[in-house]
């Protein structure tokens, strides 16, 4: 029997060229791509979902709410509103908020957003308005309906230090500033005080009579 040549001469056959799937990889490649492309259609519809339910449910008026409207269930109905900031729907009553107890003091048309100056409890309805007459520079620009203010005197004689009258006081209105510009606009306020507030009324008032009311904003 002739000798094998490949393997007298001591060399093996030739091994046959390993054949890569080119294919194979190439669907890889694009199964890879195809699970990123679902993951960030999924971020982003779930992000447009987020946004799209970004409102804040308030009471509205059922009907025309005068003044001393004792509030329940019947007289108002939730609404969904999209605000433009947190600052803003907070002006309003959240339609979570426990109605009980709660006293409307000024009136509220139908349809109309509950503010939340205008709901009030009993014992801060039961307030008695003082109303001051304020220089525009002795309290802060934008006091609002709601804001705490403790209420300060200065008298005219520079010799005489200031006194407070009352702390913690509710201010139940803002009027618009009257007179010129300058020293002489004055802005009228309306504060509510508590039955306990009142004994100090009298010497408040003689207080005033002689320097200037100062508003001092508490901490929003």
């Amino acid at each position: 029997m002739a000798d094998n040549p490949a393997v007298r001469s001591g060399f093996a056959a030739p091994s046959i060229p390993t054949v890569r799937n080119r294919r194979a990889r190439w669907k890889d490649g694009r199964l890879v791509l195809g699970v990123l492309l679902v993951a960030i259609t999924a971020l982003a519809g779930a992000k447009l979902l987020a946004s799209a339910d970004d409102t804040t449910t308030v009471w509205a008026a059922e009907r025309d709410l005068p003044a001393g409207t004792k509030l329940t269930g019947d007289d108002l109905t939730s609404v969904r509103v999209r605000f433009t900031s947190n600052e803003e729907a907070g002006r309003y009553v959240d339609a979570t908020a426990n109605l009980k107890g709660l006293v409307i003091v000024r009136s509220v048309g139908a349809g109309e957003f509950v503010p939340r100056e205008a709901a009030v409890t009993q014992t801060e309805n039961d307030r008695t308005e003082l109303p001051l007459s304020i220089a525009a520079g002795r309290l802060p620009g934008d006091t609002a309906a709601g804001d705490q203010v403790d209420v300060w005197v200065v008298p005219k004689d520079a010799e005489q230090p200031a006194k407070k009258l009352w702390d913690t006081i509710r201010v139940v209105q803002v009027d618009t500033v009257k007179g010129v510009a300058g020293g002489s606009a004055r802005r009228q306020v309306l504060v509510g005080l508590d039955p306990a507030d009142l004994p100090k009324l009298p010497a408040a008032l003689a207080a005033m009579s002689t320097g200037e009311p100062v508003l001092v904003r508490r901490g929003r």
